[in-house]
């Protein structure tokens, strides 16, 4: 998988709007589910209370991976643990 690939709970946000689920470009979601082998993504929207209003299956080119700290191009990512 390359850096830009979705991982599962990572937080993305959407580059299209997609009016039949009242979604709209830049609304913010989580990967809950990667889907055919990366093929496709769930999605899961919440509001700010944590309560899920939509939950979606998306092609990759619909979603992008949101970044909250600098990534070095040839970093691989690591798991954290508690």
């Amino acid at each position: 998988m390359t850096a830009n690939t979705a991982q599962l709970l990572d937080v993305v946000a959407l580059t299209v709007d997609l009016p039949e689920y009242n979604l709209w470009r830049g609304q913010v979601g989580t990967v809950v589910e990667i889907l055919a082998g990366g093929a496709a993504f769930e999605v899961e929207f919440s509001d700010r209370n944590g309560r899920t209003y939509e939950s979606v299956g998306l092609r990759p080119g619909q979603i992008m991976v949101l970044r909250f700290e600098p990534a070095l191009p040839d970093s691989k990512p690591e798991m954290v643990t508690a």
